[in-house]
């Protein structure tokens, strides 16, 4: 095995927790390129990081059909995204949190921050405020409305929490259309918060402004999204420019 490189790490870490992926190809040129022997069998390089793995290849096949693996930019992304993925869904908690604290404790007299202190201290724990986030604060201000009033005010918090979690499963699972979602269900968002920052400057409404602005410009411009850079079909031809046939393919190939 060859040492870990840093241009490699990430392909090591999915590897390491997801186990190598091998291919032995029909082409018999390049499958001399990817095919070792050993004093314990064969071993064949694995498609993400590059390293042999003894054994048999766990498929083969036609060049072409090859599976198409994350490595390189696009399993950086990977990591990246999955990030951004538990983010919303920490934020979907919380917002389910703050619709059920509207409505069991409607008819109490204690901020929703206390409410929270008081009955979740892990939350507490985490120094994040509660109160600082933009319909949150607005639900506090509205606890003691009427009835009807503060039962608009929970729909509007569970179904902004529900939105949080379609972005945070469609993130992790890695779909495209997760990626478009985030970007325009964010994006609606900014106006609320940059006018929340308005009325108030805290690290909490700053913090949130701030991942949302990166996670919008990160996904148009590293995802292609919206025809950006070539949209999709660029980006498809990066993640084959990656694959580690096609550059031994490339490779194998008379100068």
């Amino acid at each position: 095995m060859s040492k870990p490189r840093g241009t490699r790490r990430w392909e090591l870490l999915a590897c390491a927790f997801t186990g190598h992926v091998t291919f032995a190809p029909d082409d018999d040129a390049l499958a001399q390129r990817l095919r070792g022997t050993t004093g314990v069998g064969e071993a064949w390089r694995c498609l993400r990081c590059g390293d042999f793995a003894l054994g048999p290849a766990l498929s083969s096949g036609h060049p072409d059909d090859a599976p198409l693996i994350l490595r390189g930019k696009a399993l950086r992304q990977v990591f990246v995204v999955r990030a951004l993925a538990v983010e919303r869904l920490i934020r979907a908690v919380i917002l389910a949190l703050a619709a059920w604290g509207v409505w069991k404790f409607r008819g109490e007299q204690l901020s929703l921050q206390a409410i929270f202190d008081r009955d979740l201290p892990l939350l507490r724990a985490s120094g994040f405020r509660v109160d600082q986030m933009t319909l949150v604060h607005e639900a506090e201000k509205a606890l003691a409305a009427k009835p009807s009033t503060l039962a608009i005010l929970v729909v509007a918090l569970s179904a902004y929490a529900v939105i949080e979690l379609v972005e945070a499963v469609g993130l992790w699972l890695l779909k495209r259309w997760g990626e478009y979602f985030a970007v325009v269900a964010t994006s609606v968002f900014l106006p609320l918060e940059i006018y929340d920052l308005s009325n108030g400057v805290t690290v909490t409404r700053v913090l949130t402004f701030a991942i949302n602005v990166a996670a919008v410009v990160y996904l148009l411009v590293s995802k292609r999204l919206f025809g950006l850079r070539g949209g999709r079909a660029a980006y498809d031809e990066e993640r084959r420019g990656e694959q580690l046939l096609d550059l031994e393919r490339a490779s194998a190939q008379p100068a």
